[in-house]
């Protein structure tokens, strides 16, 4: 009888007990977030402050070619938050990491309204060159991805002024490559914020998105590759420029409720499925040790090759392929193979050109150490709470993993795009 009663008890003490929730697999999420807090605590504690011109520790390559060298800061801002913009989209808690994450959010906020101030020391050159074009694009992609956090907040003033400045850029020409995204980056954000707010009283220009879109689905090659131009080239620009700003490109003219004889619905679904095929060839190139294959042009971005991957891992659309718990894990490797290298960073904390440590031999003609804020482009997983899936669930073998280890692993096949003529433009 008492150990019937004993059992009772404990019975009913484990039901009044609160439910057990998952925690995060210990130091993966506290490494990805000390990484990202290392590299946007220099850049954006000096911006706030209008000293990041003045104090920032500056790089080129070798051989940079003739533009103004004031174009660095615009890369390091632009391509910095559009990295780290889902991460401080987080709301704030009392946890070490939201601590640093509230303040560098603080930061980022003052920033922005300095970038577009012609009184501040820190204002970006807009409209010096076409790189701005470039690094404007990652500027919106930013807002774009923490709408809520880091475009809202915004008073009035700095909206429009970012507007004015966006705008100004379609005196840039863009060449029949990647930089048509930018230009639709830029105009799909204009459409989407003034649909929100019509106050802003700027219109964006239809034609550049829809020639955008146009040529993207004529590069499309097959199998989630994108040919950029007419010749394809065998680098990391599907991951850098394609799928992810095509796709935000679509998301912010669907959200805009644009009017419009494109059905930027139906390009969104396939395009998702063409990067959902592109994370599963990306995950497939990370080897057992944490490596992955170095080719192409613009290889200092560095993780920015693991972009698409991170996007789909954030956004919960990972293909059923490939889980949280591998993507975790080979990403979680790659970051420790790259940068537990101290000669990343030079004295001020600011990041080196190279790949993989200091190698500025590896630099193209217009790399400088701004360009590198690319490699956080990989870090938006950090935008889901700690207590999400992709945190949480236990690590797991990766495809590469699997293969040299003599366990089963899924075979690969080429995917094919089912495009009807229908959906030919």
């Amino acid at each position: 009888m008492q150990r019937t009663t004993l059992l009772l008890l404990l019975l009913l003490l484990s039901l009044s007990l609160p439910a057990k929730t998952k925690k995060p697999v210990q130091g993966d999420r506290e490494y990805w977030a000390s990484l990202a807090y290392k590299m946007a605590q220099p850049v954006l504690e000096n911006m706030a402050h209008g000293t990041l011109q003045k104090n920032m520790m500056t790089e080129f390559s070798p051989s940079f070619d003739n533009r103004n060298r004031k174009v660095l800061y615009m890369e390091c801002f632009g391509r910095l938050m559009a990295g780290i913009a889902p991460w401080l989209a987080l709301p704030d808690d009392d946890t070490a990491e939201g601590i640093k994450r509230h303040q560098l959010r603080t930061w980022a906020l003052q920033a922005y309204k300095n970038a577009v101030d012609k009184q501040s020391a820190d204002y970006l050159c807009w409209g010096i060159g076409g790189q701005n074009l470039v690094d404007a694009a990652y500027i919106a992609e930013s807002f774009v991805r923490a709408y809520d956090a880091l475009w809202k907040p915004l008073d009035h003033t700095t909206k429009k002024r970012y507007l004015k400045e966006f705008a100004g850029l379609r005196a840039i020409d863009p060449p029949y490559t990647n930089w048509l995204l930018f230009s639709s980056t830029i105009e799909s954000f204009i459409a989407k914020a003034t649909a929100d707010d019509p106050s802003l009283h700027v219109a964006y220009d239809q034609y550049r998105v829809n020639s955008a879109c146009r040529k993207m689905e004529e590069w499309y090659v097959g199998d989630g590759w994108y040919s950029d131009g007419p010749a394809f080239a065998f680098d990391y620009y599907s991951s850098y420029v394609f799928h992810p700003m095509y796709l935000e490109t679509l998301k912010s003219m669907i959200d805009a409720k644009a009017n419009t004889r494109l059905d930027y619905q139906r390009y969104y679904d396939r395009e998702l499925l063409r990067c959902q095929r592109f994370a599963i060839i990306l995950e497939r190139l990370i080897s057992p040790e944490g490596t992955f294959p170095v080719f192409g042009r613009s290889i200092p971005y560095r993780m920015a090759a693991m972009q698409p991957l991170a996007l789909m891992a954030w956004q919960h659309t990972l293909p059923k392929e490939i889980s949280n718990g591998q993507v975790r894990a080979a990403l979680t490797k790659v970051m420790h193979r790259m940068f537990d290298k101290e000669n990343n960073f030079n004295a001020g904390g600011y990041l080196t050109i190279g790949f993989c440590g200091h190698q500025p031999a590896v630099a193209d003609w217009y790399t400088n150490n701004g360009s590198l804020y690319m490699t956080t482009l990989a870090f938006m997983p950090l935008g889901l709470p700690a207590d999400d899936p992709f945190w949480t669930d236990p690590a797991e073998p990766w495809t590469q993993v699997k293969a040299w280890n003599g366990q089963d692993f899924p075979k690969d096949h080429r995917w094919q795009d089912k495009i009807t003529t229908k959906d030919k433009w």
